[in-house]
């Protein structure tokens, strides 16, 4: 089946979390891709996509036609629907503007009305509905309520837009926070776990550099187990009442990951829980009976020895000094000389306790330069040393993988690897 993603603000990263998750991903330029799926995905698991949506003719039961009010009217019929409908339109074709999005829209409403049924149109203020405006609107979520887009001549029905308000929480509740150690978003953490592809339910999620635990955060909300080192007991303790907030709260119990109905007696550092299921039940035995779902230690990971399994790696290590201006060349060296070893030795490291097939997803610093570029830690030209192996995109390269705000001197270089 056929979705259509509206990428987040750096489409081409969003783009590697897709091609790590899905068939056939095609980009379609400025913010829009295609893919194939054959179960519906989720769009609170993809950090870098703003909506999703199913190309309609799939949805038609009997009609051969690929049109909106088709598929409208297929819906009145089947869930013998008698109230009004609320219909948005979204036109993402070249050259759309606002006025032609709301022309379709109230095109689509004379059609539905011919057919006895009635609809109210969301005005447009552009030509694509901004993403509060269909979350607010609530539209793919409450029956009767649809965001229809157009992409040319093709229509798609939306499916889920991205929940902000959820981000914030996630990023702005949590008990413990160090703006010294850096504030990872959750979006960001959500694109390092999912680039590590598709891991069964219950896998083991390393991340060696675990800072207040977003990371690990995220992955216990997809579903997987989460193990975190870092080497400062005190940002350790953070993370460990940051997970235990997480595990006693709504955000936890409305994912299906707390062990009842209510808050969490018991910290979820003590043992097994039935919790730790995610959005999918792992197979029986997924997880060892000795098994804790979450565990953290204060370790260096130059040279620690982790517990087994582990099923992928995930992190943002150390990003060197906060900068509010380019560095000038001696200062930026001295940097790079400072920070390169860290992540030398922690690759080295884990490649001698990892099995070959392990995805390793990391965010290193790049730096702005006073030529608008972004110099880079220049990692890739040891990988293949320590036994990896770089993996390639078919809509991307590793260029197009820095997240950055505009003028923002240290940016993330994501590098994802796999273990050869």
């Amino acid at each position: 089946m056929q979705y259509l993603a509206i990428l987040g603000r750096q489409p081409k990263i969003s783009l590697a979390e897709l091609e790590s998750l899905f068939s056939n991903v095609k980009y379609l330029g400025g913010n829009l891709a295609t893919f194939e799926s054959k179960k519906e995905p989720e769009i609170s698991r993809l950090g870098g996509t703003i909506k999703l949506a199913r190309e309609i003719s799939f949805l038609e039961n009997n009609s051969g036609k690929s049109t909106p009010v088709d598929f409208l009217l297929d819906f009145v019929k089947t869930n013998n629907y008698s109230g009004k409908l609320v219909i948005g339109v979204s036109d993402y074709s070249k050259n759309a503007s606002a006025r032609g999005a709301q022309g379709e829209a109230l095109h689509v409403k004379r059609l539905l009305k011919n057919h006895e049924v009635s609809a109210r149109v969301l005005p447009n203020k552009s030509a694509g509905l901004s993403s509060a405006t269909v979350f607010h609107n609530q539209l793919g979520e409450k029956p009767g309520r649809f965001e229809l887009i157009k992409v040319g001549k093709k229509w798609y029905v939306g499916i889920g837009v991205q929940n902000i308000n959820a981000y914030t929480k996630r990023d702005q509740a949590r008990p413990a926070r160090d703006a010294k150690n850096g504030m990872l978003p959750p979006k960001l953490a959500q694109i390092l776990v999912n680039l590590c592809g598709s891991l069964r339910p219950g896998a083991t999620v390393l991340d060696p550099f675990c800072g207040t635990g977003v990371v690990l955060q995220e992955a216990i909300l997809m579903g997987y187990r989460a193990y975190g080192t870092d080497k400062s007991e005190r940002i350790v303790g953070f993370a460990k009442k940051n997970l235990d907030w997480l595990m006693r709260s709504n955000l936890a119990i409305g994912k299906g990951l707390s062990n009842s109905g209510t808050e969490a007696a018991q910290s979820p550092f003590e043992g097994p829980k039935t919790w730790l299921s995610g959005p999918e039940r792992p197979e029986k035995g997924a997880l060892r009976a000795s098994a804790k779902p979450i565990e953290l230690a204060c370790a260096d990971a130059t040279d620690f020895t982790w517990r087994q399994p582990i099923d992928a790696v995930a992190f943002e290590g150390y990003l060197g000094p906060p900068m509010s201006n380019p560095p000038a060349d001696i200062k930026l060296k001295s940097v790079m000389a400072d920070i390169y070893p860290l992540y030398y030795h922690t690759l080295r490291n884990l490649s001698s306790q990892i099995k070959s097939g392990t995805p390793v997803v990391m965010a290193v610093p790049a730096w702005l330069r006073p030529d608008g570029r972004y110099q880079r830690l220049n990692l890739l030209d040891e990988i293949d040393n320590l036994g990896y192996n770089v993996i390639k995109y078919q809509n991307l390269s590793q260029n197009d993988l820095l997240y950055f705000r505009d003028g923002q001197v240290v940016a993330r270089e994501i590098i994802v690897l796999r273990k050869k």
